[in-house]
């Protein structure tokens, strides 16, 4: 994707995060103000805060998102699908879940789709969008391209190359390969490290079509002056 985006398009693709294992009600009351005032398009945060963000945007288009099996994905498949339906009870609009990745790593393909399609059940059934987390910094190639042939058949909204806290964050290569398997059947999220417009830009430029960051404000203020300038 070329580049062609306003400025109001581009904060439509920034899902602002504030995902701190210290963070206080306070900065979530911030993180809310601050994605209604920039028209970001949700505020991702872990499962726990949700209703207290639901009720902060209640007059805003801004969608909550909450974070499963967050960081790390070591946790059941029942477990998820809990951790889901009450995130979604609370006021949840998109759901970015956590693969088991040692399943993935053992070669458990039939593991990692059985999650993914019981959690897109239960996001399906409540029209709520779903985000699948591979965290490549872990992941061969290979093992990228299974769980994204698994998402063609499934169909979340997302595939996502990133937690944010992992070795490593989101890659221009691994948004390209990722969009390349999916393909127009699921949507790429980017995320992890993306803290300035060069960075974005590139993303989506790269066929990412949301992007993961707590850099948004600095990202957007990057771009505005950027069109002042020219």
């Amino acid at each position: 994707m070329t580049f062609q985006l306003s400025v109001t398009e581009l904060a439509n693709m920034v899902d602002h995060t504030l995902l701190k294992a210290d963070a206080k009600k306070s900065g979530f009351k911030k993180l809310c103000q601050e994605a209604d005032e920039y028209g970001f398009k949700m505020v991702a945060i872990n499962s726990a805060p949700v209703s207290l963000c639901k009720e902060l945007l209640k007059e805003s288009p801004v969608h909550v998102g909450a974070a499963i099996g967050f960081p790390l994905g070591q946790t059941t498949i029942a477990t998820k699908v809990f951790e889901v339906t009450e995130a979604i009870k609370n006021g949840a609009d998109e759901i970015d879940y956590v693969i088991n990745i040692s399943e993935l790593k053992d070669g458990n393909l039939a593991y990692i789709e059985q999650e993914m399609k019981e959690i897109v059940a239960v996001c399906q059934e409540n029209n709520i969008l779903s985000k699948v987390i591979l965290e490549n910094c872990f992941l061969t190639n290979e093992e990228k391209i299974a769980v994204c042939e698994i998402a063609k058949r499934v169909k979340p909204n997302f595939v996502k190359t990133s937690t944010g806290f992992g070795t490593g964050g989101a890659t221009v290569e691994d948004v390209k390969l990722m969009k390349s398997i999916v393909g127009a059947e699921v949507k790429v999220k980017s995320a992890g490290g993306i803290r300035d417009f060069t960075t974005a830009k590139a993303m989506v430029e790269a066929g990412a079509e949301r992007l993961g960051t707590s850099s948004g404000i600095q990202i957007i203020n990057e771009y505005k002056s950027m069109i002042k300038e020219s």
